[in-house]
């Protein structure tokens, strides 16, 4: 959501007639989305942008500093006390007063900060330009915000409550980007199993996925998903639609139904297996990704067992794992929790550790075979590796032909023959023309 929302800011700078320059130094304005999950962003925000209001000032000799995002949302005026030289503060609604604000923030001769964080009655602002990093490629959002209000998260506080886009206009943003090239679709929201339950009162998240596929977009993915609301007939609509990809990450963020409980993920260990295997079953060959929270206060070792007999019994492609990070105003920070931190370390370790074994199990699959991917861009390391992503949201590495500009590769779709199943990605050589 915070890439997509940076694109938008980017559009609309875009449209004022801003160019994008390579550094900050060179910039009159620069501008920081932020997330709020974990603290790391917090420290990573306050670091960087202290680095910028020490620089000398820009060509023009005045730079803008602006903030937005969920820190923004969350921080409100704090983030004057914590970043002083800042200039405009702009919260997760406000993207469309953005042009207003900089260009209020350059006629001001003073020091005023400008604030915009007021949710209010404002609406879930979509009809806005798009500077997409990939023109193959875009993130359509279609709802925003979340009523699940588990403990340890704060984006119920930051986004709101859940508000949908009406389903048409959805279908109608993909039928444009379609005409426009795209050829990768992914649908964003908090939580998209719940999609229209606050506009139709009831999900029709499925019925979504249908009518996107019907605009003839070559690939969809969706995030994030709450094992909670997923429905049969979403599965079957993934099965029953070819443009949608055989990738699901569905976050699990513990085996332990104690540790869920406490989390308030409203559903149990035993439930979330039910619904892998209905996946699975389903939906033949997915692959499912998750994301995993160790540390969570009042974990045991024997919740955190559970933990690693549930990722091994699903066998996740892949996984996103973290250390509890407590985050203030949620229930879950008021939680004394007397673990050692060493404690929580080695269970971390353990997981990571059995996770990399099952994505290279996973990968194992796919040796020798062939995998079609959307080419995204050159290796950072060499610029004749180009690298992809394949249907189950692995990543691919090949090497261009000699006889073929690796720029004119990125944003086809290829088949490669698979020579090298590592543990974090595939690698092999083009095979076919690429389309």
């Amino acid at each position: 959501m915070n890439l997509h929302d940076s694109e938008r800011v980017s559009g609309l700078l875009d449209s004022c007639g801003c160019l994008e320059v390579e550094t900050p130094e060179e910039a009159d304005i620069v501008i920081f989305m932020t997330c709020c999950v974990r603290e790391n962003a917090d420290t990573r925000l306050y670091g960087q942008a202290s680095a910028v209001v020490s620089m000398p000032p820009s060509p023009s000799g005045k730079r803008v500093l602006a903030v937005g995002g969920c820190i923004a949302q969350r921080d409100g005026e704090r983030v004057r006390e914590n970043i002083p030289g800042v200039n405009v503060v702009f919260g997760t609604s406000a993207l469309a007063s953005v042009p207003a604000l900089l260009e209020e923030a350059f006629a001001s001769s003073s020091r005023k900060v400008l604030f915009d964080v007021d949710e209010g009655d404002r609406p879930f602002a979509t009809e806005l330009p798009s500077h997409r990093a990939q023109s193959f490629h875009a993130w359509v959002p279609i709802m925003t915000g979340c009523n699940n209000f588990c403990t340890y998260c704060v984006v119920p506080y930051v986004r709101g409550r859940e508000r949908s886009r009406v389903l048409e206009r959805v279908v109608a943003e993909c039928g444009q980007l379609v005409d426009d090239g795209v050829r990768e679709i992914c649908l964003l929201g908090q939580n998209v199993n719940s999609y229209g339950c606050d506009l139709y009162g009831k999900p029709r998240f499925a019925e979504l996925l249908r009518a996107v596929g019907e605009t003839g977009v070559e690939r969809i993915r969706f995030t994030s998903s709450n094992p909670h609301d997923l429905v049969d007939e979403t599965i079957a609509a993934m099965a029953e639609t070819p443009a949608v990809m055989p990738h699901l990450h569905l976050a699990v963020q513990s085996g332990s139904t104690k540790v869920l409980r406490a989390m308030n993920r409203k559903y149990t260990r035993e439930q979330y297996l039910d619904l892998a295997r209905r996946i699975k079953d389903g939906v033949p060959g997915i692959a499912l990704s998750t994301d995993i929270i160790v540390g969570f206060p009042g974990e045991t070792e024997e919740d955190f067992l559970d933990t690693l007999s549930l990722v091994r019994e699903v066998g996740f492609s892949s996984a996103y794992t973290f250390i509890y990070s407590k985050r203030a105003g949620t229930p879950a920070a008021k939680i004394v929790d007397p673990t050692p931190h060493v404690v929580i370390q080695n269970r971390f370790d353990r997981l990571a550790a059995l996770v990399a074994e099952l994505a290279h199990d996973a990968n194992q699959a796919d040796l020798d075979g062939i995998s079609e991917i959307l080419v995204e861009g050159p290796s950072k390391r060499d610029p004749m590796v180009l690298v992809g992503h394949s249907r189950k949201n692995q990543t691919v590495h090949f090497r261009a032909p000699e006889h073929l500009d690796p720029q004119t590769l990125v944003g086809t779709i290829c088949d490669i023959h698979v020579r090298e199943a590592r543990t974090w990605y595939l690698a092999g050589e083009l095979v076919g023309t690429p389309r």
